[in-house]
C-alpha cells in the first residue's frame, strides 16, 4: 500500500538508505542530505526535514516545505516536498510540489500515485486554490505524473513546463 509520511526518527535507517540513491541534483530535484553520514542524518538531517516544515531555520528565500516520503509498504520509493506557500523565485519556478521517485522504481507510476496523494496532502497545507508545478521539457515523466493528475500546462519556455492543477 502506497502512504505518503513524514519524517520520524523510527524510521532514520530506511529514510537514511533513501536519501543516498537520491542524487545531489537531478531534473531540478535536490538532495540537501547526501553528504551527511548516517548519524549526523539522524541527528541533523531528520530534525533539519522536520524544522523546514515549521518554518524554523530556513535558509534566506526559502520557505516552509513539508518532506513527505513514499512508501510502497516497507520500503521508500520517493520523496515528495510540497511548499507551503510562494515566494517570487518559486511562483517563477519550482512552485508548490517537488518530486522524485528513486531511479530502481521508476516506470511504476509512483510518481503519479505519489503525486495524487501529495496534492490531497496539498489541501490541508497549501494556502492558494491551484498549485504550482514544473518540470524541464525533457523529463517526460513527470509531466506525464503531472498532466495524469488533473494539471494543464500553464505556460512553458525554451526548457521548462510550467503546470497548474486546481485542489480546491
Amino acid at each position: 500500500m502506497l502512504i505518503l509520511k513524514e519524517p520520524e526518527l523510527k524510521d532514520s535507517e530506511k529514510l537514511y538508505e533513501a536519501t543516498r540513491k537520491f542524487p545531489a541534483w537531478e531534473n531540478g530535484f535536490e538532495n540537501p542530505f547526501l553528504e551527511m553520514d548516517k548519524k549526523q542524518f539522524e541527528e541533523d538531517g531528520i530534525r533539519r526535514m522536520q524544522d523546514e516544515s515549521r518554518g524554523i531555520n530556513l535558509k534566506p528565500m526559502y520557505v516552509p516545505q513539508t518532506y513527505l516520503f513514499l512508501w510502497d509498504d516497507d520500503k521508500v520509493v520517493g520523496l515528495f516536498k510540497i511548499r507551503h506557500y510562494l515566494n517570487v523565485f518559486l511562483r517563477h519556478g519550482g512552485g508548490h510540489i517537488g518530486f522524485g521517485i528513486i531511479s530502481d522504481y521508476r516506470n511504476n507510476h509512483y510518481a503519479t500515485e505519489g503525486l495524487k496523494l501529495a496534492l490531497e496532502k496539498a489541501k490541508e497545507i497549501v494556502r492558494e486554490d491551484v498549485v504550482y508545478m514544473s518540470c524541464f521539457r525533457y523529463n517526460v515523466a513527470s509531466l506525464k505524473a503531472m498532466l495524469s493528475n488533473g494539471a494543464w500546462i500553464d505556460h512553458e519556455d525554451d526548457e521548462i513546463y510550467y503546470t497548474r492543477v486546481r485542489i480546491r
